[in-house]
């Protein structure tokens, strides 16, 4: 049962958001001390281990609570399923489900070096295709016919060093590049990349923080883009509820 709740609430979450940009590098520590003896060496072990952004889903869990949207609601350990058009299905970091309506679907990224290429690469096909794989779904019936229009985010941790900051080149054996890509660092990157992928409205929003390893412990961190914060993630999706409340009251 969802508690009513008058307008939008976005509190106060910034210690909470510290919280979980510490709990982040902490989990990738502890990660990398049980690999020390195992298969995974180095920092690998800290980046396949997973759980590191948990942090995050549980800001975000605890905003839809406090915008009235119940436990049963919301999806960030089980049941995070959702059917797609070019595949089966999709398993996503966190899923708002209520009474048969896909409210919204949250993927919660972070990307530590030294390899930031490939991965860069991949997150790229990620993004995209996961957002394009659900909007064919949704508009096939997937999730059902006549619903309202789910809310779908992005979340982007990125550590800050040498590697992602320093520019890099790119190859145009045959075409040129978009001018912005030109000498643009991997942080760079990122911003563009969440900003397009906002504007081309595959996501509702996305919020792009960078954190350095020494300063990441500590839960600091910095918004390179004033349109890529995570308040204004959590300030879109704090109102999407609230337009879905009133449209069940």
């Amino acid at each position: 049962m969802i508690r009513r709740r008058m307008p939008i609430v976005l509190p106060p979450f910034e210690d909470r958001l510290r919280k979980a940009v510490a709990q982040y590098w902490g989990t990738l520590e502890t990660q990398a001390q049980k690999q020390r003896h195992g298969v995974d060496h180095g920092r690998r072990g800290a980046v396949t281990g997973g759980k590191q952004m948990n942090g995050f889903a549980e800001l975000v869990d605890w905003l839809l609570r406090q915008n009235g949207l119940g436990e049963a609601s919301i999806y960030v350990r089980t049941k995070r399923e959702l059917p797609g058009f070019f595949r089966p299905t999709k398993d996503w970091d966190m899923l708002v489900v209520h009474e048969g309506h896909l409210i919204a679907a949250v993927e919660f990224k972070s990307q530590r070096g030294p390899s930031f290429g490939n991965n860069f690469n991949n997150r790229t096909e990620e993004a995209i295709g996961n957002a394009t794989d659900l909007w064919t779904a949704f508009r096939e019936g997937a999730y059902g016919k006549g619903r309202p229009r789910p809310w779908l985010g992005w979340v982007m941790l990125l550590e800050d060093c040498d590697g992602s900051a320093r520019p890099v080149a790119v190859a145009e054996p045959h075409f040129s590049v978009f001018a912005e890509f030109r000498g643009a660092s991997y942080c760079r990157r990122y911003e563009l990349l969440l900003r397009k992928l906002v504007h081309e409205k595959l996501y509702d929003a996305a919020a792009f923080l960078t954190s350095t390893e020494k300063g990441g412990p500590r839960g600091n961190f910095t918004e390179p883009a004033e349109d890529l914060t995570m308040r204004r993630l959590l300030a879109s999706f704090a109102g999407h509820v609230a337009g879905y409340l009133a449209a069940i009251e």
